[in-house]
């Protein structure tokens, strides 16, 4: 099969690779549709040690069964792997298994490819009348589902009363759309790229502005959707007393919290990774029912032209929040 393999740091190759050659419990995915993530980013700019080159990366992934008793169903694809047996898996909270594996993360190559094996229990079918592009949005949006779900547990009742989300890129704008449909009232998204500022406008329909317009606001509850020193730090700046900051973002960094600020005003802080297996069903189930919007804030290209695609979003000339690639 074709796929796009990382071979060096900014460096990708479409090239021919080995078929998957599926487990007995795995089913073989013919993808159609797979999005680059920002943990793609960072393993091709060489700053991330789990997923050393050579490797197939892409983890974001929908397409049709290929053989066995799901033969020709669609399916969007959960790509974390779990025991099923620890006591994180017993207790629902799956995604901080010991020895969780995800596609696109040695040893498990990922789904820039033609076709990925997956085990049957991390696949959701997906409706005749939802494409499989949409379906593949499903990976990165549990990942805000599962955050803002975890934001309002801890958030006073008194407090659901407004957001912010920093960053608008794909886990930004899923975290803005998934608080909307989660109840919260009013939401703000800040981003600093006024290209994408317009594009966003246009087709996320959500309040968007650019980081200095909100500088005198105070939210009830923040989402740091990228992960950098300067984000946390206006994370820390315009939370409330009393509020929550969701730190989703792997941008890197270890400085901007202002935790002097955040312990006399009591502000939470919650680090999110992923999504648990129930919150990836549940964010299927919104998306499918149309809870998240018409989900369009995409491109779609050919995976042959996946190394131009990572350049271009390395360049910042890319207005969608999600590039998505389309195999052969």
């Amino acid at each position: 099969m074709k796929a796009l393999v990382y071979t060096a740091p900014e460096a990708m190759e479409y090239r021919d690779v080995p078929d998957p050659v599926p487990d007995m419990d795995h089913h073989l995915i013919g993808i159609d549709s797979v999005g680059i993530c920002g943990s793609d980013m960072h393993a091709y700019l060489g700053h991330d040690d789990r997923r050393p080159a050579p490797l197939i990366l892409g983890h974001e992934a929908a397409g049709t069964v290929i053989g066995g008793p799901m033969d020709g169903a669609r399916v969007t694809i959960n790509p974390l792997v779990t025991c099923q047996t620890c006591p994180a898996c017993r207790a629902g909270r799956d995604n901080l298994c010991a020895t969780r594996q995800i596609i696109s993360m040695a040893p498990r190559e990922g789904a820039f490819a033609q076709m990925v094996a997956m085990p049957g229990r991390n696949l959701v079918r997906v409706p005749d009348e939802v494409s499989l592009e949409m379906a593949a949005l499903a990976e990165p949006t549990a990942v805000s589902w599962h955050a803002v779900r975890l934001g309002l547990k801890a958030l006073p009742q008194d407090m659901v009363q407004s957001a912010l989300v920093i960053g608008g890129g794909a886990i930004g704008v899923a975290a803005a759309i998934s608080l909307i449909a989660q109840g919260m009232p009013r939401v703000t998204l800040i981003e600093p790229n006024p290209l994408r500022r317009a594009y966003l406008e246009l087709h996320a329909r959500i309040a968007v502005a650019a980081p200095d317009e909100i500088a005198d606001e105070a939210f009830d509850l923040t989402v740091d959707g990228v992960g950098h020193d300067s984000t946390r730090a206006t994370a820390s700046a315009a939370t409330r007393p009393g509020g929550v900051i969701l730190h989703i973002g792997l941008g890197g960094g270890a400085g901007g919290l202002d935790v002097r600020r955040m312990t006399l005003h009591e502000i939470t802080f919650i680090g999110t990774y992923t999504y648990t297996a129930q919150d990836f069903r549940d964010t299927c189930a919104a998306m499918f029912d149309g809870r998240l919007g018409q989900l369009d804030w995409m491109e779609t290209r050919p995976l042959s032209e996946g190394a131009r695609a990572f350049a271009d979003i390395r360049e910042g000339r890319t207005a969608a929040p999600k590039i998505i690639l389309k195999p052969a």
